[in-house]
């Protein structure tokens, strides 16, 4: 993908039930692999949880996107305050890729490709169980890409529930019924 492709910030399918979403982020590789595998950094724009970087390790994932903004941003109706989920490491390779389980889907695959002082992180989510299952992901991959976007340059971070809110019906018009 050229990176004028790269200004349509949003996911594409590659199956029916397959998301890939990129984004350019500043560099170097180490930098936004660390946002990947570290606790801190990645709670930043994701969720907490200490990964051990080793095939096979297991790391349960929490989730608390209205603390992703100050002050908090209120949750969409039905949305929990905390969501957990324990992954585990399928595929690693610094700081170039990484795999991981995701619940029912067929896992998630992180690849970072350097781009002169930029890295492309392109997320592969494989095999949503269902539409709904895909329309969450697709929303959620799409706006905590833009708080790591934010966090990593330094920019205000936008308000995540209403992001999600507003990429999730954009996403419900972009994608076959």
């Amino acid at each position: 993908m050229n990176d004028t492709a790269l200004l349509d910030f949003h996911g594409v399918l590659v199956e029916p039930t397959t998301l890939r979403i990129e984004r350019l982020l500043p560099g170097p590789i180490e930098r936004i692999w660390a946002y990947l595998t570290d606790s801190d950094l990645r709670r930043r724009w994701l969720a907490s949880g200490a990964m051990e970087q080793r095939l096979g390790a297991s790391t349960e994932l929490v989730w608390r996107n209205q603390e992703l903004n100050d002050p908090p941003t209120a949750r969409p109706e039905g949305m929990p305050e905390e969501h957990r989920m324990v992954v585990t490491v399928t595929e690693i390779d610094p700081p170039r890729r990484l795999g991981i389980t995701w619940g029912a889907s067929g896992g998630v695959t992180f690849t970072l490709e350097p781009r002169g002082t930029q890295v492309l992180l392109t997320i592969l989510h494989r095999r949503a169980p269902d539409r709904n299952t895909l329309l969450n992901v697709s929303a959620g991959w799409h706006a905590h890409l833009d708080m790591l976007a934010a966090d990593v340059t330094g920019q205000a971070k936008p308000a995540h529930w209403d992001n999600w809110v507003r990429l999730r019906a954009e996403y419900d018009g972009r994608f076959p019924a």
